[in-house]
């Protein structure tokens, strides 16, 4: 795979792909990192009720996701002014979610700055994989791998940037996340406007219907796939600042290890890209979701004071990531552009996947942490609570991606 210089003349709008994947990954997972621990800390609000109101959302994307993969199939033209809306919708509802003290009840206000921010979030990324699979063609070589390792690298990058930001602002003022929400709304309309031309790029296709995407065997062995192996990540992630601060006894040291880990995902992608256009795309995920499941292991035995340790195993599963990040949506990509022109549609299951797994995170692991005793924030964390932390964090992601490299490795998928 060559470098980014040698994609010219189409070097220009890889970028672009990388900025507004950057954008949207600061409005996905990081919400899972950071906003629970926010409205419990700052409202009170228990784990439990926090994680089933994640899972209520997620329940509308039962309907949502396909729903909105279904309308921008058929927005036609009108796409680009459709995504000015939804970035519009999306940035919006940051600041109320973290720039703005809640009006009403604050779970309310909650639940529904998170479902605006969810649904402007699943339409923009819809539009955003489906409108790739259209410019991959038009690129050299492998089209599919060139724009996901540009795409998923601007991702992962951009979670970098939302997992240090608060920390940075918090050296300037008591109110991090404020100045985190004004921030990302003016790189939204950035973004917006460096993808403009994009949505108008290769004219009107007709859609296909989700039919044409099910009826194919290997479209949907990819989505079950899809299901299950975005689940370690739901967890670990969901899990993330709670294991740093109470089994490690680090408070203080989340925001660094996250940055460590989303950038060994971010600079790892392009050699996954690279690996995977040499060598078969499969073994080569096959191989980063071994490394995952080491580094999940190894995470089972930290306790107090291990960072050194779980700063390798940040490192190892970052790399890991990368590997999931770009080879699995280019895979699918490509699957896709065998079956159907337009992509907005396969999208949409794909986005329901993705966050279905986020949902069954919260909904299953918050309130079995709750059950066994964990408080958050609590200076002092009982040791059945300790236990229950890291098998959760460490053991049910391990579990989950054996699974997951299982279906990879002995269900025949057609790469396309």
């Amino acid at each position: 795979m060559s470098g980014p210089v040698a994609d010219s003349p189409h070097w220009g709008v890889l970028p672009g792909y990388a900025l507004f994947a950057a954008v949207l990954s600061m409005a996905g997972l990081p919400l899972y990192i950071h906003a629970p621990k926010v409205y419990a800390d700052s409202y009170g609000l228990g784990l439990g009720v926090l994680g089933a109101v994640l899972f209520a959302l997620r329940l509308l994307d039962v309907v949502q996701d396909p729903a909105l993969g279904w309308v921008a199939a058929r927005l036609g033209r009108w796409r680009g002014v459709a995504v000015a809306v939804a970035a519009a919708v999306m940035a919006g509802a940051m600041l109320g979610l973290f720039a703005v003290r809640p009006p009403i009840a604050p779970l309310v206000w909650f639940g529904l700055m998170m479902a605006c921010l969810f649904t402007g979030f699943s339409f923009l990324t819809i539009c955003f994989y489906a409108q790739g699979i259209r410019r991959a063609t038009s690129l050299p070589g492998n089209g599919h791998l060139r724009l996901a390792a540009w795409r998923e690298t601007g991702g992962l990058l951009g979670v970098c940037l939302a997992a240090v930001a608060p920390a940075v602002f918090m050296q300037w003022t008591q109110s991090p996340f404020d100045f985190f929400a004004v921030s990302f709304a003016g790189l939204v309309g950035i973004a917006v406007l460096a993808m403009a031309r994009e949505w108008r790029a290769g004219g009107v296709v007709a859609p296909a219907g989700f039919g044409v995407i099910l009826r194919d065997q290997a479209a949907r062995r990819f989505l079950v796939l899809a299901l299950v192996n975005a689940a370690p990540v739901a967890v670990s992630s969901t899990l993330f600042l709670f294991f740093v601060e109470a089994r490690l006894a680090a408070p203080g040291w989340e925001g660094p290890l996250l940055v460590l880990f989303f950038l060994a995902a971010a600079l790892s992608a392009p050699l996954w890209g690279r690996l995977a256009a040499r060598f078969a795309p499969r073994r080569v995920l096959m191989a980063g979701m071994t490394l995952s499941i080491l580094a999940f292991g190894g995470a089972l035995a930290l306790g107090p004071g291990d960072l050194v340790a779980f700063s390798v195993i940040c490192l190892a599963s970052g790399a890991a990531l990368g590997a999931d990040m770009t080879l699995l949506p280019a895979l699918f990509a490509r699957r896709v552009a065998h079956i159907s022109p337009e992509g907005a549609e396969a999208f949409g299951l794909w986005s329901f996947v993705g966050k279905l797994s986020l949902a069954l995170a919260a909904v299953v692991v918050l309130p079995m942490l709750e059950g066994a005793g964990f408080v958050s924030g609590a200076p002092i964390q009982t040791p059945a609570a300790l236990e229950m932390l890291g098998v959760l964090y460490a053991g049910l992601p391990c579990g989950l991606k054996l699974i997951a490299l299982g279906l990879l490795a002995f269900s025949d998928m057609t790469e396309g």
